[in-house]
């Protein structure tokens, strides 16, 4: 489908899939090849995601791995305002995601540093890292009626930044992703928020069973008639299945990409940025 976002008033097209470059201003996300912490990692990574074809730098500063540690909003403030500058810098041409779903954190990506997409991994605020309930609750000034109080802040957020938002389920089967997703996009129409992009979340949530299920039964996702990203590069799902490592999971990476592209994915989000433009180009070709 030919979906299109509206990045500060560009149009953003994604007629042919396109590759988000990951760059985890992290010390423990679970690639630790994905790390960057430094100026210089921060800056070679950034220009590494574009050379190789990557068309969104995803800037993360939180790690959401199973186990991680809990990280403060100060501490991931810091993280995005050592990386954010440095990216801009190298690259202010390519939109930057930032993957956050503290609303305070996704108001100072996009007021100070000019963030154009805020990535979401809980739902709207479901969950914080994985499996664990979000227990933080923020007060966001709403600027809009009363009757939307009850709504997620991280929405009524994204009503006030006007910005495109990727909306992630933690939902284990597609029965149940698509009920919340038809509730939370109404609740995001509601707010003005006109750029939604949906994310199934594998390996939020989820067993390796239903992942797979998800990943086979995607294309459902459509009657959204929204635009659809997979994150699965270097997952559980992958290595588990494989006996192998996150470190030895490129090539399954390439596999499951394959099939998230012939199920509907516009969005393909990777550490591994070369391969996985080159099987969108080669996707492109096949016009499944």
């Amino acid at each position: 489908m030919n979906y299109t976002l509206n990045i500060k008033g560009r149009l953003f097209s994604l007629k042919e899939p396109v590759v988000m470059g990951i760059l985890n201003c992290t010390p423990d996300s679970f690639f630790a090849g994905s790390r960057k912490q430094t100026e210089k990692e921060i800056a070679d990574r950034a220009n590494e995601i574009v050379a190789q074809g990557g068309k969104i730098i995803d800037v993360g500063a939180f790690s959401t791995r199973p186990g991680a540690d809990e990280v403060s909003e100060e501490e991931e403030m810091r993280r995005l305002r050592h990386a954010l500058p440095v990216v801009r810098r190298e690259q202010p041409d390519v939109p930057v995601s930032v993957d956050t779903y503290r609303p305070e954190v996704a108001r100072m990506a996009v007021e100070e540093y000019g963030a154009d997409i805020i990535n979401d991994v809980s739902e709207g605020g479901i969950t914080g890292i994985v499996d664990k309930p979000l227990e933080e609750h923020y007060d966001v000034e709403a600027e809009t009626d009363d009757k939307f109080k009850n709504y997620p802040a991280i929405f009524r957020m994204m009503g006030r930044l006007k910005v495109p938002y990727i909306l992630m389920s933690v939902q284990g089967n597609l029965h149940d992703m698509l009920i919340n997703f038809s509730k939370e996009v109404q609740q995001l129409r509601d707010l003005h928020v006109k750029d939604i992009i949906l994310d199934p979340g594998y390996g939020f949530g989820k067993t390796q069973e239903e992942n797979f299920a998800i990943l086979r039964g995607q294309r459902k996702l459509e009657v959204m008639g929204l635009p659809i990203l997979a994150g699965l590069s270097r997952k559980r799902l992958i290595w588990k299945t494989l006996d192998i490592t996150a470190d030895e999971a490129l090539n399954g990476t390439t596999v499951v990409n394959t099939l998230a592209l012939l199920n509907g994915a516009a969005i393909l989000r990777v550490h591994d940025v070369r391969e996985a433009v080159q099987a969108t180009k080669i996707m492109s070709n096949v016009k499944c």
